[in-house]
């Protein structure tokens, strides 16, 4: 914007002096050929008033020759006198304007023009004694437009200087409209990316300045919906403690030992991701999340273990040990997703059928997640799987998810049908610098399978 208003500017600004200075040029060429023929004409009246009482006596053509002498110099018009019997005191001019000079005669003082250009001044002088002699004053092209090509040059540099003054004020106020312009931009960035204290300083012109008001009500009341929905989940979270509860009491009730405790472990899982959703929920905003995509994967490869054996299906898990995985999730979404991936692996393939978990570290920093399965794979090969809707009978969520998870996180989701199985691939980029002291934890245990 700040260019096409320079670009603007200086287009207007030479219009505008186009249309001014083209009469101006013309009219100083006027005024110097003005001034050239007054001189020129001063100069052949005072020739001709003093020569007039010389001329009168015969014998007096030393003191004419002299006269004409003085006017006549180096870059001045060239000054000569016609005397009566045809001959000429003076330099003898080159251009012929014998039909003039006998039209002066007369008695008529005159400028005339000649073909080759210029101007030709000539003044009778009565009284002399071989007739009327004429004074005559030749005024070359250049001599006529004296003095213009510096008034061009004064006129060209007001020019330059207006067009540059302008297109000083125009960049000025360029950087003012693109400045604010910037700002509201990068507090609309910072709104995008969760900061939602980032607030704009109403600036500008009046429209930006709306702008900022209406950029800062939108941020305000975004804030204000999105505490209702957090109280919201978390009210909706802690109404699922009391049932909750009320299955740890009957697990406890029941007579079997073994399956009492089992039971009471699944509740007590449950429990902890009800928690963890309370909690998530009364977080103000999503802060910078890192975790161990590989340590994930192998816990919630060991908590799914015994369900697979159950099942008849063999588990395997690909993940590399050492410094792990880091990707920019926190472990519990990372967690949910996992679980999400393996359960509909468990839910929509026959007992005994295996599947895999893979971790790959890529280039860059970024990294892969895999779960494969050996099952009849996807019906709908390439589709999209939108969110609530499910052709398994299911709730529609498990891959929407994952699709989430890795998204959100600027990463890529992808499903395919291997011709052996069915694969689930999720990418994620690489994560920013390791948040502060405190901030990491021991991933938790998602809801274990209801069975």
């Amino acid at each position: 914007m700040r260019r096409r208003l320079l670009l603007l500017t200086a287009a207007t600004t030479a219009l505008v002096l186009t249309a001014l200075l083209v009469p101006l040029t013309l009219l100083t060429r006027s005024h110097a050929a003005d001034r050239s023929l007054s001189d020129a004409t001063a100069r052949a009246q005072w020739v001709a008033h003093a020569l007039g009482p010389v001329l009168a006596t015969s014998d007096e053509r030393g003191t004419a020759e002299q006269t004409v002498e003085s006017v006549n110099g180096k870059g001045l018009p060239v000054t000569s006198l016609v005397l009566g019997n045809g001959s000429v005191i003076g330099p003898r001019p080159t251009v012929k304007a014998e039909h003039a000079v006998q039209l002066a005669r007369t008695g008529r003082a005159f400028t005339f023009e000649p073909e080759a250009g210029g101007r030709i001044v000539l003044v009778p002088v009565h009284g002399a004694a071989d007739g009327t002699a004429v004074v005559r004053v030749t005024l070359t092209e250049r001599q006529l437009y004296a003095g213009m090509m510096t008034s061009w040059l004064v006129l060209a540099g007001i020019g330059v200087g207006l067009v540059l003054l302008g297109l000083l004020l125009a960049d000025r106020l360029g950087a003012r409209l693109v400045g604010a312009t910037r700002r509201l931009a990068g507090t609309a960035d910072r709104l995008a990316a969760g900061d939602l204290s980032a607030r704009a300083e109403p600036e500008g012109p009046p429209e930006l300045q709306l702008i900022g008001r209406e950029l800062n009500r939108l941020a305000g009341r975004i804030d204000e919906l999105l505490d209702a929905e957090r109280e919201n989940a978390a009210d909706l979270a802690h109404r699922l403690r009391t049932p909750v509860a009320a299955l740890r009491l009957d697990a406890e009730t029941l007579r079997d030992p073994a399956e009492a405790e089992r039971i009471g472990t699944d509740v007590a899982a449950l429990e902890r991701s009800v928690d963890d959703v309370i909690r998530k929920a009364r977080r103000p905003l999503r802060e910078a999340a890192r975790a161990d995509l590989a340590a994930v994967a192998r816990e919630r490869a060991a908590f799914w273990l015994p369900l697979a054996e159950d099942h008849g299906r063999a588990l395997g898990i690909d993940a590399p040990d050492g410094p792990g995985v880091p990707v920019p999730v926190p472990a519990d979404e990372l967690g949910a997703a996992l679980d999400a991936l393996i359960g509909n692996v468990l839910d929509h393939t026959p007992h005994g059928t295996g599947f895999r978990v893979s971790v790959r570290a890529l280039e860059g920093g970024r990294a892969r997640l895999v779960v494969s399965d050996e099952g009849p794979g996807f019906a709908d090969e390439g589709g999209e799987f939108e969110r609530g809707v499910s052709g398994g009978g299911s709730t529609g969520l498990g891959l929407d998810i994952a699709r989430r998870t890795a998204q959100d996180a600027g990463g890529t989701f992808t499903v395919r049908s291997t011709g052996a199985g069915a694969e689930v691939t999720l990418e994620f980029p690489a994560p920013g610098p390791p948040p502060g002291a405190g901030s990491g934890g021991k991933p938790s245990g998602p809801p274990a399978p209801s069975g």
